[in-house]
């Protein structure tokens, strides 16, 4: 896609027409437009997106659509990854960057950073749950997971928030209090939060403010 671009003449290097994918250049000191508007330089991308139900959330896949292929052909680059995993059938805020330092930082159980779900459930939620989930839920297999905060929003719907991220953890921790999880939508990892006009599937670039308060 950008070596056609470029071979099209949509690309230039100041008042310069560049038609040569190899050209060599200062990024800091040279300004590039695409179709006439400024591109600006990030030595990484941060995407904010909300995954759709149905994707994997996985870099590539032979046989299913991943959330790699339903970024915008816009907002791709090479290295781009999702920050940690959603279930195909999850969706919700999803992180998607190609700096792996701060990838780990975000998902690294050490860092504490709080993720939030809200999960429709298959049957009535109760105090003791929440005071299990609280206490922290031990699964069929033995597992530990650390104390979570359940808020019951009604009946049958919880806000959790969880700072760890096993293997379907949250379906497995609703499991032992007898709960199947019919839906599972997350809202926020830290200060991330998805908005509310957001689209199913929409992406977005993370600001430097943005950043700058997830890393305080």
């Amino acid at each position: 896609m950008a070596k056609t671009q470029i071979h099209r003449g949509k690309v230039k290097i100041g008042e310069t027409v560049i038609r040569d994918p190899s050209f060599i250049f200062d990024v800091e000191g040279q300004d590039v437009f695409y179709k006439g508007q400024k591109v600006f330089y990030n030595e990484f991308y941060y995407i904010l997106m909300d995954k759709p139900k149905g994707v994997l959330c996985a870099t590539e896949d032979k046989n299913q659509t991943t959330v790699i292929d339903i970024i915008p052909e816009e907002m791709r680059r090479n290295g781009l990854a999702p920050v940690g995993r959603l279930d195909k059938d999850t969706t919700g805020l999803l992180v998607i960057t190609d700096d792996g330092d701060f990838a780990h930082r975000c998902i690294a159980p050490s860092k504490k950073i709080g993720k939030t779900y809200i999960a429709t459930l298959d049957g009535d939620l109760t105090e003791e749950m929440r005071q299990k989930f609280k206490e922290g839920i031990i699964l069929a297999d033995k597992t530990e997971c650390k104390p979570a905060e359940l808020e019951i929003i009604d009946r049958n719907v919880a806000k959790l928030t969880i700072t760890e991220g096993k293997y379907h953890q949250i379906k497995r921790m609703f499991g032992t209090v007898g709960l199947g999880v019919n839906e599972l939508r997350r809202i926020s990892i830290g200060s991330f939060i998805l908005p509310d006009d957001m689209k199913s599937g929409e992406c977005r670039f993370l600001s430097a403010e943005d950043l700058a308060k997830f890393e305080q």
